[in-house]
């Protein structure tokens, strides 16, 4: 036996004197022996090692390839012919050693074709059964599922529906408990809210099981949530939704500033705007904000949910905790505050919020300030903010320029109001037909009327065509002050640059010379180049025509018969 032969060779060495070994690197042993070794003695059938080297007489065989040990005694160095057959025993065995080791690799690589068998093998069953059959298909498979199994048939899985997954998830679970983990649930929920079309009974399914597994701590994160919830958003069930944000706690969660965002704009889809801004509040409270472009996608859904103010209060949160709200948030919120009488200070503060390159861009915002400033006829401040835009910037348009001088129009500040038309014309602006009617008309108001009438000649050199409003603001001036004359002389003027006196024109015309002028002859012929234009007259003018007429006629006869 080789135990017996390892035993007389040790023993030989251990009874011969032998001077320190002079290392030798090509007797110097590399591979250390293999387990298999062990094994060899493990399963040697017992036998009794002998307490000392064998006899002469207990010859080995002729097959060893050791010396006997007369060759032993005979040799010049008999420990030195020990230790090379130990060690050519040693290489033997190592040969061996050799063998099992390719023999494992081999074995190693065969499981791994085998485990992309199995993924392949689940993989096809489960798209090409049926939904409903499914779980027995399953339970009949002879396959033991792992977690990395089940892991690589969902993301192999490209042309399973949502609910095939899920029915493998729980069919998987079945089999092996352990396979319905975090990761493999992480897995289903990306691939059914990443999925372009989500079926709705898929996403209350999804919900279902993560109810059911959200019992064990550490089973669901925030993540799978989110993708939860979002699917519920696309789908407008903005109460499924909300839902899911008040079982975070119970899960062991934490929501971040996603889940919040999630969650608003899914209220948002039904107009639930009041359950958002709850929302809202939580996320504020806690400190969680999703990104500056989301913050402000949450900042204008409250200004077109007229929640002014509430936006703003978000605005300055988010603020505080550093996040950078987008310009077009920023330009949305101002032109709400700025439409309502009672924030109209709040955006106007909020213009110190524009530097740098935004600033040059705010010009929309600022003319919604100056626009409600006009409106509450507050125009000293639309000045004074007019003429920093001039200043500093953002340029103002023509727009902003009306604003004020309407305001001050209106306000009979007519030389303040020329003063701007000079600051327009300054910086290349040309003052439009609005802004010469506005002035006009401002003119008329106050009395001014020749001034108002040279206005008109004015822009007829810069405007070729006027507006009929233009005109109309002097008929009427003129009609205020009883000068019927210069009022028809603007009618024939009116038509003379090509535009037609509509109904209104002259219903007003021939109205005044009625009623003030008792004029019944010239109103009649008013009427009849109506009547030649195709215009028809109403009943009542008509009938005061007829009625200054024959009023006329009645005094006349009067006098005739007293005279």
């Amino acid at each position: 036996m080789w135990r017996s032969r390892a035993r007389a060779l040790l023993l030989l060495r251990s009874s011969t004197p032998t001077s320190p070994p002079q290392k030798n690197p090509l007797r110097i042993l590399t591979r250390a022996p293999p387990p298999r070794l062990l094994s060899r003695f493990l399963s040697s059938s017992p036998e009794a090692l002998p307490d000392a080297a064998p006899s002469s007489s207990e010859a080995l065989p002729d097959a060893y390839p050791y010396p006997s040990p007369d060759a032993v005694s005979a040799s010049a160095d008999p420990t030195e012919d020990g230790e090379e057959n130990l060690a050519a025993l040693w290489e033997e065995d190592a040969d061996d050693a050799d063998d099992i080791f390719v023999s494992t690799a081999s074995s190693d690589t065969a499981d791994a074709e085998a485990s992309d068998e199995e993924v392949a093998r689940v993989r096809a069953l489960v798209e090409s059964t049926p939904e409903d059959q499914i779980p027995s298909a399953i339970a009949d498979m002879v396959v033991d599922f792992t977690e990395r199994l089940l892991a690589a048939v969902l993301l192999s899985a490209e042309n399973c529906s949502g609910k095939k997954l899920l029915l493998l998830f729980k069919s998987a679970g079945k089999n092996n408990p352990d396979v319905k983990s975090l990761a493999n649930l992480e897995i289903i929920a990306g691939k059914l809210a990443d999925s372009n079309e989500i079926d709705k009974m898929d996403a209350y399914l999804l919900w279902d099981l993560v109810k059911e597994m959200g019992s064990v701590p550490g089973s669901v994160n925030t993540q799978i949530l989110n993708r939860v919830i979002s699917m519920f958003w696309k789908l407008e069930k903005s109460k499924a939704a909300l839902e899911v944000l008040d079982k975070f706690s119970e899960f062991g969660c934490t929501p971040d500033g996603d889940s919040y965002y999630l969650v608003i704009q899914a209220a948002g889809k039904k107009s639930m705007v009041g359950a958002a801004w709850g929302v809202c509040e939580k996320m504020v409270g806690s400190g969680c904000f999703p990104d500056g472009k989301k913050t402000g996608e949450i900042v204008t859904f409250f200004c077109k949910g007229k929640k002014v103010a509430e936006a703003h209060s978000l605005y300055l949160a988010a603020k505080e905790k550093k996040v950078q709200i987008p310009t077009s948030a920023l330009d949305f919120l101002v032109g709400a505050l700025a439409r309502n009488d009672e924030t109209i200070s709040t955006a106007l503060d909020l213009l110190e919020e524009y530097k740098g390159k935004s600033l040059k861009h705010a010009g929309k915002s600022f003319a919604a300030v100056i626009h409600g400033l006009c409106r509450m006829k507050n125009v000293k401040d639309a000045k004074k903010l007019l003429m920093r835009m001039v200043n500093l910037g953002p340029a103002p348009g023509s727009a902003v320029f009306n604003f004020v001088i309407t305001g001050l129009s209106k306000e009979g500040e007519m030389e303040e109001a020329k003063g701007l038309i000079r600051v327009m014309e300054s910086r290349g602006l040309r003052p439009d037909i609005y802004t010469y009617s506005v002035i006009m008309s401002g003119y008329t108001k106050g009395g001014m009327i020749d001034e108002a009438h040279s206005l008109l000649h004015k822009a007829k050199k810069i405007h070729p065509k006027l507006s009929r409003v233009t005109y109309h603001i002097l008929i009427r001036g003129y009609c205020k002050m009883e000068q019927f004359e210069k009022a028809l002389e603007c009618l024939k003027e009116m038509k003379e640059d090509g535009l037609l006196p509509n109904m209104d024109e002259y219903n007003k015309l021939i109205q005044s010379i009625c009623l003030k002028a008792m004029d019944w002859r010239t109103a009649e012929k008013l009427l009849e180049e109506m009547e030649g234009s195709g215009l028809r007259l109403k009943g009542i003018t008509r009938s005061l025509v007829v009625a200054v007429k024959e009023l006329e006629m009645e005094e006349a006869s009067k006098d005739s018969q007293e005279a």
